[in-house]
């Protein structure tokens, strides 16, 4: 699969036209056009027809657009999902998954409503019954026909519903966290880190970023524009990191160490996987430097 940034991905509220404009010039890896949370129920299908339009049209450069779609368990989710697939999104960000059969279902149903191939499949991990059954969900990317590519933590409803206090630090949701992204690894997923609601508090959000980018998150899920510089900064490779991701490349490229799998490079042992580690590294470094606005 295509290795692609996702340093920043913004949610815009779908029933605000305006915001899904404005949307196509913002520095975000990647844009939530959502449909739940953020639309009230008079205005769902306004917001899903405008989403949608928008979406066909395009225009959107190089940022990966997802559509959220409300609940299937809802009365507009099934009309979300057959809609999303019609307009060809590069993701469907569905809610409350709780097991791998909603994986099977939702992939099944979207290849169903003809849904191109490319358009994945994210899942917000945002209940207990999602972290209980985190790797049921990630294994699930292996069955036939499935598209999920990444996760998305959804803190705000995992607060709710546990009732932690995460209003001092987030160590009562290391659990979650954590759990999440190592079944993430172990499929091959992305996982995106939860939002942070105090848009105003950037000392506050920075360090909540580089919290997020030390567990392994990919990147962060942000409620404001203001928030995307910081999280391109923070979830960016550091030159130092890619230029040594470089020289390992370089090193293990080499006639004289073809084969081996453990090398010295400027007096430190490497090993293939440090390899397979540097070539991300360069690929995410390259990906960001190469991206259209």
């Amino acid at each position: 699969m295509t290795i692609r940034p996702r340093r920043s991905v913004l949610y815009m509220p779908g029933s605000n036209a305006r915001a899904l404009e404005k949307a196509r010039t913002l520095l975000a890896d990647a844009l939530i056009l959502d449909l739940e949370d953020a639309v009230a129920p008079e205005a769902k299908e306004t917001a899903r027809a405008q989403v949608c339009a928008a979406v066909a049209a395009g225009g959107y450069g190089g940022r990966e657009v997802v559509i959220r779609i409300n609940g299937l368990e809802t009365p507009w989710g099934y009309a979300d999902m057959e809609a999303a697939a019609a307009a060809g999104p590069d993701a469907v960000l569905v809610p409350k998954v709780g097991s791998g059969t909603d994986i099977v279902r939702v992939s099944e149903r979207l290849a169903a409503a003809g849904a191109p191939a490319r358009t994945r499949l994210w899942a917000m991990i945002e209940t207990p019954l999602a972290i209980l059954n985190i790797a049921e969900i990630a294994a699930a990317a292996k069955a036939p026909g499935a598209r999920l590519a990444s996760f998305v933590m959804g803190t705000n409803d995992l607060v709710k519903e546990t009732r932690a206090d995460l209003t001092r630090s987030r160590r009562p949701a290391l659990f979650w966290l954590s759990a999440a992204i190592t079944a993430a690894r172990a499929y091959g997923l992305d996982a995106l880190d939860g939002v942070y609601n105090n848009f105003r508090d950037a000392e506050g959000f920075r360090r909540e970023c580089v919290h997020g980018r030390t567990l392994g998150f990919d990147g962060k899920t942000l409620i404001h524009p203001d928030q995307i510089a910081v999280a391109n900064e923070v979830f960016a490779p550091p030159e130092a990191e890619v230029a040594w991701a470089r020289k390992i490349i370089a090193a293990f490229d080499e006639p004289e160490h073809k084969g081996k799998g453990v090398i010295t490079v400027e007096g430190r042992m490497v090993e293939l996987m440090h390899a397979e580690m540097a070539r991300r590294t360069v690929a995410i470094a390259e990906a960001i430097s190469g991206r259209t606005p």
